[in-house]
């Protein structure tokens, strides 16, 4: 790294440290622990972290949030910030490409504050080694320049926070890994826990809502809150037009089929992907490319969006030979299963 990079470093700062993007989304956040329904065990965790800091006078240990996207990361890390009662600095993996990018974050947080890292697993391996002083000793180890006019300099840091947040924690180095103090999973919420949820978002939304009609959303959500108030926020249109501006059973039934959200929470794409599967590959198994070609859609979105909840509900199985088609998806699509040979590796799966 040159000196002028170190000194670009502070704009980039400016730049990746940023509000979340929509005011809709700003205002279903919940401002508080006691507000956020769901994850009970990993709030428990953070709030016992939180409250043994707080008697030592200390600063927060480094926490890692995983999970599928839409289940509160960054909602977590705001509250982690806003518990503490310090600033929360934000960027994202992709975003860091150089040293001086961090060495500007770093520089310009102060103690105790929270630096969110979102899809830390993206970080590049060189920015990494950079990191790891900076989380370990609160120190950042830079190179001024190249050739015979390098030199080293040591940077000393105040003691900060860092929350990390990941899709797919498996691509974690070991190292990055270790260096977090508390590692939770988030998973999947409950039909009640996301119909606890839609009615709280109706209510910022003030717009009137019926617990059925709150069940029927929660239950096409595919257990993502993100997913349910993006549905709710049709509903709201969908009814204010044809309902009478009342969320009931059916103008939430009627809302999600309009846009072919079924029962089971399966979109246009999904049923596209279990109809490939069984009527072009004979219900696998078969890769993920030749299924991405196949349905026309980008495998990382295949694998990352879709696959998930279809393995979730039971209607997709991973195998060493690839994905099959399991008896839910016949059923689902409406299809007969394959007859079978003793050798076939869907012979025990029917």
């Amino acid at each position: 790294m040159n000196l002028a990079t170190f000194r670009m470093s502070e704009n980039f700062y400016q730049q990746t440290t940023k509000a979340p993007p929509t005011t809709f989304d700003v205002s279903l956040r919940p401002p508080a622990f006691s507000e956020f329904i769901g994850q009970e065990k990993v709030k428990e965790r953070i709030l016992l972290m939180l409250e043994a800091a707080r008697q030592r006078g200390d600063i927060l240990d480094h926490v890692l949030l995983s999970g599928p996207p839409g289940l509160g990361k960054t909602t977590l890390a705001n509250l982690i910030a806003r518990a503490a009662g310090t600033q929360m600095h934000t960027t994202s993996g992709p975003q860091i490409e150089k040293a001086g990018d961090l060495a500007g974050i770093l520089t310009s947080i102060q103690k105790g504050d929270v630096l969110f890292i979102d899809e830390i697993h993206r970080l590049h391996p060189a920015i990494e080694e950079y990191l790891y002083p900076a989380m370990e000793d609160y120190r950042l180890d830079i190179i001024i320049d190249s050739g015979p006019s390098a030199r080293s300099i040591q940077i000393n840091l105040p003691r900060f926070t860092l929350v990390g947040a990941t899709t797919r924690s498996g691509m974690l180095t070991a190292p990055l890994r270790s260096r977090f103090g508390l590692i939770n999973r988030l998973d999947y919420y409950t039909i009640d826990e996301l119909s606890d949820i839609i009615e709280r978002s109706a209510g910022l939304l003030e717009i009137e809502i019926h617990r059925e009609g709150a069940v029927e959303i929660a239950s096409r959500s595919r257990g993502t809150p993100r997913v349910a108030n993006a549905l709710l926020r049709w509903v709201r249109d969908f009814a204010q037009v044809r309902g009478a501006g009342v969320i009931d059973r059916e103008n939430a039934a009627g809302a999600l089929g309009m846009i072919e959200i079924d029962s089971d929470g399966l979109d246009e794409m999904d049923k596209r992907l279990l109809e490939a599967m069984i009527y072009k590959f004979n219900g696998g198994p078969v890769g993920l490319n030749s299924l991405a070609v196949a349905v026309g859609e980008d495998a990382a979105t295949l694998e990352e969006v879709h696959e998930p909840y279809l393995i979730m509900k039971g209607f997709v199985q991973r195998t060493p030979r690839g994905r099959v088609a399991m008896p839910a998806a016949y059923k689902k699509i409406g299809a007969t299963p394959p007859p079978l040979k003793p050798d076939d590796p869907q012979t025990s799966l029917f």
